[in-house]
Protein backbone atom coordinates (compact mmCIF):
# COMPACT_ATOMS: atom_id res chain seq x y z
CA UNK A 1 0.00 0.00 0.00
CA UNK A 2 1.43 3.49 -1.35
CA UNK A 3 2.13 5.88 1.69
CA UNK A 4 1.05 9.20 1.20
CA UNK A 5 4.23 11.75 -0.07
CA UNK A 6 2.75 14.30 3.00
CA UNK A 7 2.23 11.69 5.28
CA UNK A 8 5.68 11.92 7.24
CA UNK A 9 6.09 16.10 7.23
CA UNK A 10 2.18 16.90 8.25
CA UNK A 11 3.05 14.21 11.11
CA UNK A 12 5.95 16.64 12.41
CA UNK A 13 3.96 19.08 11.90
CA UNK A 14 0.61 17.89 14.07
CA UNK A 15 3.04 16.98 16.72
CA UNK A 16 4.85 20.12 16.60
CA UNK A 17 1.97 22.07 16.94
CA UNK A 18 -0.25 20.79 18.86
CA UNK A 19 1.94 19.32 21.97
CA UNK A 20 -0.46 19.37 24.26
CA UNK A 21 -3.12 17.91 22.03
CA UNK A 22 -5.71 15.94 24.66
CA UNK A 23 -8.77 14.38 25.12
CA UNK A 24 -11.64 17.41 25.34
CA UNK A 25 -13.60 15.25 27.34
CA UNK A 26 -13.58 16.34 31.12
CA UNK A 27 -13.17 12.64 33.48
CA UNK A 28 -11.29 11.63 36.39
CA UNK A 29 -11.43 7.79 35.63
CA UNK A 30 -12.30 5.16 32.87
CA UNK A 31 -16.09 4.68 34.21
CA UNK A 32 -16.79 8.64 33.48
CA UNK A 33 -14.74 8.90 30.44
CA UNK A 34 -16.95 6.05 29.51
CA UNK A 35 -19.93 7.29 30.18
CA UNK A 36 -18.87 11.24 28.80
CA UNK A 37 -17.87 9.27 25.44
CA UNK A 38 -21.25 7.85 24.78
CA UNK A 39 -23.30 11.00 26.15
CA UNK A 40 -20.83 12.91 23.20
CA UNK A 41 -22.25 10.86 20.49
CA UNK A 42 -24.09 13.70 18.42
CA UNK A 43 -23.42 16.30 20.91
CA UNK A 44 -20.48 18.99 21.72
CA UNK A 45 -17.61 18.10 24.44
CA UNK A 46 -18.72 21.01 25.69
CA UNK A 47 -21.80 20.51 26.62
CA UNK A 48 -21.21 17.16 27.59
CA UNK A 49 -18.51 19.12 30.10
CA UNK A 50 -21.10 21.39 31.41
CA UNK A 51 -23.48 18.09 32.28
CA UNK A 52 -21.62 15.41 33.71
CA UNK A 53 -20.16 16.79 37.13
CA UNK A 54 -23.54 17.01 37.93
CA UNK A 55 -24.36 13.39 36.97
CA UNK A 56 -21.46 11.93 38.43
CA UNK A 57 -22.11 14.06 41.34
CA UNK A 58 -25.22 11.86 41.79
CA UNK A 59 -24.04 8.81 40.41
CA UNK A 60 -19.86 8.38 40.68
CA UNK A 61 -20.24 4.75 39.60
CA UNK A 62 -21.28 2.23 37.99
CA UNK A 63 -23.47 0.78 41.04
CA UNK A 64 -25.17 3.86 41.88
CA UNK A 65 -25.88 4.96 38.01
CA UNK A 66 -27.18 1.21 37.74
CA UNK A 67 -30.02 1.98 40.00
CA UNK A 68 -30.73 5.71 38.99
CA UNK A 69 -34.03 5.55 37.97
CA UNK A 70 -34.41 6.92 34.50
CA UNK A 71 -36.60 9.80 34.82
CA UNK A 72 -33.56 11.17 37.20
CA UNK A 73 -31.02 10.33 34.53
CA UNK A 74 -32.95 12.22 32.21
CA UNK A 75 -33.27 15.78 34.14
CA UNK A 76 -29.38 15.78 34.37
CA UNK A 77 -29.24 15.15 30.45
CA UNK A 78 -32.12 17.01 29.26
CA UNK A 79 -29.76 19.52 27.81
CA UNK A 80 -27.88 16.44 25.59
CA UNK A 81 -28.81 15.74 21.90
CA UNK A 82 -31.19 12.91 22.21
CA UNK A 83 -31.05 12.37 26.30
CA UNK A 84 -33.66 10.20 26.54
CA UNK A 85 -32.14 7.13 24.48
CA UNK A 86 -29.03 8.44 26.18
CA UNK A 87 -30.19 8.07 29.47
CA UNK A 88 -31.01 4.53 28.49
CA UNK A 89 -27.90 3.75 27.55
CA UNK A 90 -25.69 5.03 30.42
CA UNK A 91 -28.16 3.15 32.93
CA UNK A 92 -27.85 -0.46 30.76
CA UNK A 93 -24.14 0.23 30.49
CA UNK A 94 -23.74 0.65 33.68
CA UNK A 95 -26.21 -2.02 34.65
CA UNK A 96 -23.67 -4.69 32.33
CA UNK A 97 -20.91 -3.25 33.97
CA UNK A 98 -22.10 -4.35 38.02
CA UNK A 99 -23.62 -7.73 36.69
CA UNK A 100 -20.31 -8.90 34.02
CA UNK A 101 -17.32 -7.05 35.25
CA UNK A 102 -17.49 -6.07 38.90
CA UNK A 103 -18.33 -2.40 38.61
CA UNK A 104 -14.86 -2.14 36.56
CA UNK A 105 -13.84 -0.64 32.99
CA UNK A 106 -13.08 -3.72 30.97
CA UNK A 107 -9.58 -3.06 29.01
CA UNK A 108 -10.07 -4.97 26.13
CA UNK A 109 -12.43 -4.33 22.79
CA UNK A 110 -14.86 -7.06 22.66
CA UNK A 111 -15.85 -5.96 25.91
CA UNK A 112 -16.78 -3.20 25.93
CA UNK A 113 -18.67 -3.28 22.53
CA UNK A 114 -21.34 -5.77 24.51
CA UNK A 115 -22.07 -2.25 26.41
CA UNK A 116 -25.23 -0.66 25.34
CA UNK A 117 -24.39 2.93 23.65
CA UNK A 118 -20.69 1.39 23.28
CA UNK A 119 -19.33 1.20 18.84
CA UNK A 120 -15.85 0.83 18.07
CA UNK A 121 -15.08 4.35 18.36
CA UNK A 122 -16.26 4.89 22.32
CA UNK A 123 -14.00 1.85 22.63
CA UNK A 124 -10.76 3.54 21.40
CA UNK A 125 -11.69 6.45 23.52
CA UNK A 126 -11.80 4.18 26.22
CA UNK A 127 -8.83 2.26 25.56
CA UNK A 128 -6.46 4.88 24.16
CA UNK A 129 -7.19 7.46 26.97
CA UNK A 130 -8.02 5.45 30.31
CA UNK A 131 -5.71 2.93 29.69
CA UNK A 132 -2.89 3.66 26.99
CA UNK A 133 -4.08 1.02 25.00
CA UNK A 134 -3.51 1.59 21.29
CA UNK A 135 -6.29 -0.81 19.87
CA UNK A 136 -7.30 1.56 16.69
CA UNK A 137 -7.47 4.97 16.03
CA UNK A 138 -10.45 7.21 16.90
CA UNK A 139 -12.45 8.24 14.08
CA UNK A 140 -14.74 10.97 14.95
CA UNK A 141 -16.17 13.64 11.96
CA UNK A 142 -12.99 15.44 12.10
CA UNK A 143 -10.34 13.06 11.68
CA UNK A 144 -12.76 11.43 8.95
CA UNK A 145 -12.67 14.76 7.39
CA UNK A 146 -9.15 15.86 7.39
CA UNK A 147 -7.93 12.28 6.39
CA UNK A 148 -9.52 12.28 3.03
CA UNK A 149 -8.68 16.16 2.81
CA UNK A 150 -4.53 15.46 3.06
CA UNK A 151 -5.35 12.69 0.53
CA UNK A 152 -4.77 9.64 2.91
CA UNK A 153 -7.82 7.96 2.76
CA UNK A 154 -11.13 8.08 -0.03
CA UNK A 155 -13.73 6.76 2.11
CA UNK A 156 -16.04 7.98 4.55
CA UNK A 157 -16.64 4.48 6.12
CA UNK A 158 -15.01 5.56 9.69
CA UNK A 159 -14.12 1.50 9.88
CA UNK A 160 -12.74 1.40 6.68
CA UNK A 161 -10.80 4.64 7.34
CA UNK A 162 -9.48 3.49 10.98
CA UNK A 163 -8.42 0.58 8.97
CA UNK A 164 -6.39 2.60 6.68
CA UNK A 165 -4.87 4.93 8.61
CA UNK A 166 -4.38 1.56 10.90
CA UNK A 167 -1.61 0.57 7.88
CA UNK A 168 -0.30 4.17 7.51
CA UNK A 169 0.38 5.34 11.12
CA UNK A 170 3.08 3.72 13.37
CA UNK A 171 0.85 2.18 16.62
CA UNK A 172 3.00 4.07 18.86
CA UNK A 173 0.95 7.40 17.50
CA UNK A 174 -2.45 6.26 17.54
CA UNK A 175 -3.72 7.57 20.34
CA UNK A 176 -2.26 11.07 20.06
CA UNK A 177 -2.89 11.31 15.94
CA UNK A 178 -6.44 11.30 16.24
CA UNK A 179 -6.17 14.12 18.78
CA UNK A 180 -3.68 15.92 17.26
CA UNK A 181 -6.22 15.81 13.91
CA UNK A 182 -9.46 16.90 15.94
CA UNK A 183 -7.67 20.38 17.38
CA UNK A 184 -7.02 21.38 13.92
CA UNK A 185 -10.32 20.32 12.68
CA UNK A 186 -11.95 22.16 15.55
CA UNK A 187 -9.71 25.54 15.47
CA UNK A 188 -8.22 25.76 12.03
CA UNK A 189 -9.66 23.30 9.18
CA UNK A 190 -12.67 23.70 9.83
CA UNK A 191 -15.80 22.10 7.96
CA UNK A 192 -17.75 24.94 6.25
CA UNK A 193 -14.96 27.41 6.44
CA UNK A 194 -11.23 26.30 7.08
CA UNK A 195 -8.73 28.44 7.31
CA UNK A 196 -6.49 27.71 4.73
CA UNK A 197 -4.45 31.09 4.97
CA UNK A 198 -3.12 30.47 8.31
CA UNK A 199 -3.13 26.55 8.06
CA UNK A 200 0.27 25.26 8.95
CA UNK A 201 -0.39 22.56 6.09
CA UNK A 202 -1.45 24.17 3.48
CA UNK A 203 1.58 23.91 1.16
CA UNK A 204 1.29 19.82 1.85
CA UNK A 205 -2.72 19.45 1.46
CA UNK A 206 -3.71 18.68 -1.38
CA UNK A 207 -7.15 20.57 -1.56
CA UNK A 208 -5.66 23.70 -0.33
CA UNK A 209 -7.81 26.74 -0.89
CA UNK A 210 -10.99 24.74 -1.84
Amino acid sequence: MKTPANLTVVLKLLKKYYPEAHCALVHRNPFELLIATILSAQCTDERVNQVTPHLFEAYPDAKRMSNASIEDLELVLRSVNFYRNKAKNIKACAQSLVEKHKGIVPEKMGQLIELAGVGRKTANVVLGNAFGIPVGIVVDTHVARLSRRLGWVQAKDPVVIERKLCTLISKKNWIQLSHELIFHGRQVCKARNPSCQRCFLFEHCPKKGV
